[in-house]
């Protein structure tokens, strides 16, 4: 089966927790200064990484109508007015992608930069994103990082899914240094069971949820995890712990960053 036609969460799911991550995202960056500088991506602004949630919603959306490709926004070119309005801006946003795959139905073929895909792929792959910037706006904010469980471990699996899809390497050059001969790594969450195992072979990487021994294991809650896994904390600072082959585990990470 193509790893990218997988659905953990089903298309309800999707919505509601598309709707509680914008949710959490506004509340964690209100009040917030918007020339602030983002601690996890210092490349950005507070408002830019607003700018950057509510466009990529909204253009995911038009990509469904339209089920054709359309260039990428930038974030500091997004209209999302003054802060004050920012929460119903993001609201707005969400809305309009939950809508256009309503219109067009979550199984109708689409433009995606990986090929045609159902149109539920956009809201997996907006919540996924969202969920990692979430991260972010609370790292701005200095609060800790909570989010619902299996919308941290569908990030995860979403996030795996991209890295082995067919012609991933072509979009990103580092994962063909992911290529190995059968080095394996584990992700151990025990409140989002069963873990990951992610087995780098001379073809690229191959991942399945199952728990196993490999030659390094990260384990800790899930939410940990993915900070981790998406570079949002090092291993040392997430409440993780780490086994066996460090230098495995930072090779991998140093190669896949979001």
């Amino acid at each position: 089966m193509d790893q990218m036609l997988r659905l953990d969460l089903g298309v309800d799911r999707l919505v509601t927790g598309l709707h509680e991550v914008t949710e959490a995202f506004a509340a964690a960056v209100e009040g917030l200064d918007p020339q602030a500088t983002v601690p996890t991506c210092p490349e950005w602004r507070v408002r830019d990484l607003v700018g950057h949630i509510g466009q990529a919603y909204r253009w995911s959306g038009e990509l469904v109508r339209s089920r054709a490709a359309a260039p990428t926004p930038q974030p500091r070119a997004a209209e999302l007015g003054p802060p004050r309005e920012w929460a119903g801006w993001l609201r707005e946003s969400t809305d309009d992608l939950v809508a256009a795959v309503t219109e067009v139905g979550p199984e109708t073929v689409v433009w995606t930069f990986l090929g045609d895909r159902p149109a539920r792929f956009w809201l997996r792959r907006m919540l996924a994103d969202s969920v990692v910037h979430l991260a972010d706006a609370a790292a701005a904010a200095g609060r800790p990082f909570a989010v619902a469980p299996d919308l941290a471990a569908d990030a995860i699996s979403e996030g795996l899914e991209l890295i082995a899809a067919a012609g991933a390497a072509a979009l990103k050059p580092d994962l063909v240094e992911l290529r190995g001969d059968g080095q394996t790594l584990q992700w151990r969450a025990g409140d989002a069971a069963p873990g990951w195992l992610i087995t780098r072979g001379p073809g690229g990487v191959t991942w399945e949820r199952r728990t196993a021994d490999a030659d390094v294991v990260v384990a800790g809650p899930v939410a940990e995890l993915l900070l981790v896994f998406s570079r949002r904390a090092r291993p040392e600072e997430a409440r993780v712990a780490v086994s066996g082959d460090r230098a495995l585990l930072e090779h991998w990470r140093a190669r896949t960053v979001f």
